[in-house]
């Protein structure tokens, strides 16, 4: 059968097995952390549960980590995967976060997603906050209006890029090599040198013949 690449999983994860991938991305939870959880499933993920369960303990602690970690983020892989059936609230949230990263040019594509105008964070309640606080410095003026009361920012609540770096070898790699494919192909190599090049692209949502070539490097120095 001919390979087809996936650009995100059947299903995003939800509840106690949310928080553990968070954890293991460097979130600070009080549970059992998910080792080298997938970066960007689990970003996705979290906004979902910020965005439309109306988690904003979610949403708080995953806008301090990307504002912490977002040069270290598959921009490419986020992009392509919010393009699988997002709703139109969390390509709000990331067509924002891509506003604030602006200096960012790797975000600007995720803001071409988002084809409507400002929403609300809030589904009630956001003129009265608004009015008694403003809004969120990091999300001034962007699609998704955020009253400055509501999402608490404490850089505590993750992991430094270097605590990180030394817990996930995903995140490592990419610091070597770059946010890229090749640095998750060759993370995954590490932990199991018999995969194929199929099995490797289908792990990490790349093309067949990146991995092929990955393959190829990684069983070269290996030699």
């Amino acid at each position: 059968m001919p390979f087809r690449r996936a650009h995100a999983p059947e299903d995003f994860l939800r509840g106690d097995d949310l928080t553990r991938a968070m954890s293991g991305i460097g979130m600070r939870f009080a549970t059992k952390a998910t080792p080298h959880a997938n970066i960007e499933d689990t970003l996705i993920a979290a906004s979902t549960e910020g965005m439309e369960r109306d988690d904003l303990r979610v949403l708080s602690i995953l806008v301090t980590w990307i504002e912490a970690h977002h040069p270290w983020i598959n921009a490419d892989r986020l992009t392509r995967a919010l393009g699988v059936g997002s709703s139109g609230r969390v390509l709000a949230f990331w067509a924002a976060i891509a506003a604030w990263l602006h200096q960012d040019r790797r975000f600007s594509r995720i803001a071409l997603l988002h084809k409507e105008g400002r929403v609300d964070l809030l589904r009630a309640g956001t003129e009265f906050h608004l009015a008694r606080h403003g809004e969120d410095r990091r999300f001034e003026g962007t699609c998704l209006r955020v009253p400055a009361d509501i999402l608490r920012d404490r850089k505590g609540d993750v992991l430094t890029p270097a605590a990180l770096a030394k817990r996930h070898r995903t995140y490592r790699q990419r610091a070597q090599m770059g946010p890229s494919y090749r640095a998750d192909m060759w993370a995954e190599l590490e932990a199991d040198p018999t995969l194929t090049p199929a099995k490797l692209a289908r792990r990490t949502y790349g093309s067949f013949a990146t991995a092929w070539q990955v393959r190829k490097d990684f069983a070269l120095l290996a030699a």
